[in-house]
């Protein structure tokens, strides 16, 4: 690759200091718009957009960009592209407009349809979790990087919930697993959670789309966790789907 990680990681941080000047200016409204989905969008998700794009068009010209907030291409071409960068700019937009700090900026690298290279940032805890295929998965805070690892201690099963999403299907899939603990958190924050061994599961039953996953899944996967695709340790959970939303998923640790 004509770029390093290290790259990415600072791309992710002037990503979310634009995300930052939005969310701490005391005269802003945010912006809040709706999307066709009636899902929120706000100015911060597109000035990080635009500061990420930018950025890889000029580090990585040949590599095909896929972004929430950019063109949406059809199968046909993103079934062409042997790798691609997925982005969400603003990863937790319901959070960031309630002001409690758990938005992220994603950034993954896809190859064969797996994450080998994500870059969870945390733009209001100055916080980054990444990893890279083979390099295993780190975590960056007050300038120390400490290596995950998934929780090895099976005494007790901790799950992570969403803060702005639940579901009775969720609830059966954490009683199979033995969930006796849980914590609830923002945005891809719950990969983060797992990856570092905070939570030992985190199912999802409802829709997500290819970019809120991406990045999340590549940290899992760097920490030694595994993402399923259903609610059963069958399937890896894969990309370059003919759709973009994404169906139901399972994260152990």
């Amino acid at each position: 690759m004509n770029f390093k990680l290290e790259d990415i990681i600072q791309l992710s941080i002037e990503a979310g200091k634009a995300i930052m000047d939005i969310y701490t200016d005391p005269s802003s409204d945010f912006g809040v718009e709706k999307k066709s989905d009636a899902s929120p969008l706000t100015k911060a998700d597109k000035a990080s957009h635009e500061v990420i794009v930018a950025a890889l068009e000029k580090l990585t010209p040949n590599i095909p960009i896929l972004s929430e907030e950019g063109e949406h291409q059809g199968y046909e071409e993103r079934s062409s592209w042997s790798q691609y960068w997925i982005i969400d700019p603003l990863d937790g937009t319901k959070e960031f407009i309630n002001k409690n700090g758990e938005f992220t900026v994603n950034i993954a690298l896809i190859e064969n349809r797996l994450p080998v290279l994500g870059v969870v940032y945390v733009p209001a805890k100055d916080i980054v979790y990444y990893s890279e295929v083979g390099q295993g998965a780190f975590k960056r805070e007050n300038g120390e990087d400490v290596q995950l690892e998934v929780n090895k201690n099976d005494k007790k099963i901790v799950a992570v919930r969403s803060k702005s999403h639940a579901n009775p299907a969720e609830e059966e899939v954490f009683e199979k697993y033995g969930s006796t603990e849980s914590i609830s958190v923002g945005s891809s924050l719950k990969f983060c959670m797992v990856a570092e061994g905070k939570a030992d599961i985190y199912y999802r039953h409802g829709p997500t789309m290819e970019w809120d996953t991406a990045a999340g899944q590549a940290v899992v996967m760097g920490a030694g966790g595994k993402v399923y695709a259903g609610n059963t340790e069958e399937e890896l959970f894969l990309y370059t789907k003919k759709d973009l939303l994404n169906g139901s998923f399972l994260v152990l640790g």
